[in-house]
């Protein structure tokens, strides 16, 4: 195999797919990246079983062949091979010569008929969905996904569409983050639970653009994500997502609408006074006056006043500081509405049309600070 390209196409392409490499594995063919040049393209791929990546890249073939190459040693040289064209040259013993300018990099690749290529998914029943709302509904959801392999459910996200609308859900058992958008088509409905890395490193290879939208493909054990030059393919999570919506409720006897800002820096200040793993609540005292909000540990105390509007009874309420700070940092409204009934039943951080839902789980005031 001959090829030669560009430092920049080579580099982006070696980048996207290396999100598809294991960190660990037994199949040392897993850990390299598959340069195809045999079908008329140069085609780069990963695969960790579970998650596939391929991306073709411009550049020029001057002799067809197939070569893996360890992924981390490859993805380090092209780093640093100076900014001009690379050619890559490998021979019948598996010998590849990696040139650029004056440098002049000899490894040894493996055969790249032993490389699991991407699974063969059927493809029916396309799906089309903006860069930006899908890029923008994993970063407003990924955050509460738990990383508990014990638990694999709550590792994913249940991706639902009803008619035209998509809705993403992600739980950790202690908070609930849902969002949904309209599409601008109706489709069957499908509800499957994507792996929380398949989301999160689709949602880094998104440009985030208008430029061209990306297609989704439900079949049932798989699902594929292709945009521009890109295909993705992972393994869904089997089995049945918790009934979310028995979770939900429209009652309230406490309303508050505080500026988002003002209440996520407060919360931001508050946790200065935290070391990392303490699990020590911030206390949020509603009255008719305003919003307190108080947290004291091992370095010191905190108390600072919000003006808010409060509709209901006055309440006293304690959160773990992160939740609250996680969930606002990716409302984009000026404002936001906190539903709560009572000191052992979750808040509610919604929007009126239900585009989001963000639900947290209190804390005992008891436990941590010997009080109701």
């Amino acid at each position: 195999m001959k090829i030669a390209c560009s430092k920049s196409n080579l580099l982006n392409g070696v980048q996207i797919v290396s999100k598809a490499v294991p960190n660990k594995t037994t199949m040392s063919i897993l850990e390299c990246i598959l340069i195809d040049a045999s079908q008329g393209m140069i085609t780069l791929t990963a695969n960790d079983m579970d998650l596939g990546i391929e991306t073709v890249i411009e550049g020029d073939i001057l002799e067809e062949g197939i070569i893996a190459l360890d992924a981390k040693i490859f993805l380090d040289m092209v780093r640093k091979l100076p900014d001009s064209l690379i050619r890559i040259e490998s021979d019948a013993s598996l010998k590849t010569i990696i040139t650029c300018e004056k440098a002049k990099f000899t490894i040894i690749g493996k055969s790249g008929e032993d490389f699991s290529y991407l699974p063969v998914v059927e493809k029916e029943d396309k799906i089309v969905i903006s860069q930006f709302a899908l890029k923008e509904m994993v970063r407003q959801t990924i955050f509460s996904i738990s990383d508990n392999e014990n638990n694999k459910l709550m590792t994913g996200e249940l991706f639902e569409i009803n008619g035209d609308e998509l809705k993403l859900v992600s739980s950790d058992g202690h908070r609930i983050s849902i969002r949904k958008i309209q599409l601008r088509e109706s489709y069957e409905h499908k509800k499957v639970i994507i792996p929380g890395k398949t989301l999160n490193e689709v949602s880094k290879i998104l440009p985030g653009g208008a430029d061209s939208d990306p297609i989704i493909y439900v079949a049932p054990n798989h699902i594929v994500f292709e945009f521009e030059n890109t295909v993705v393919v992972s393994r869904l999570i089997e089995g049945e997502y918790f009934n979310i919506d028995r979770m939900l409720s429209t009652d309230y006897e406490t309303k508050v609408k505080v500026n988002k800002k003002e209440l996520l820096s407060c919360i931001d200040r508050a946790t200065l006074l935290t070391r990392e793993g303490d699990r020590k609540p911030i206390v949020i005292n509603i009255v008719d006056e305003g919003m307190v909000l108080r947290i004291e540990s091992a370095l010191g105390s905190m108390n600072e006043e919000i003006d808010v509007e409060k509709q209901g009874r006055d309440l006293m309420i304690g959160f773990n500081p992160k939740f609250l700070i996680d969930a606002l940092r990716v409302i984009d409204d000026e404002e936001v509405e906190l539903y709560m009934v009572n000191p052992k039943a979750p808040c509610f951080i919604r929007n009126e049309e239900h585009g989001y839902t963000y639900l947290i789980l209190p804390v005992s005031l008891v436990a941590n600070y010997g009080r109701n």
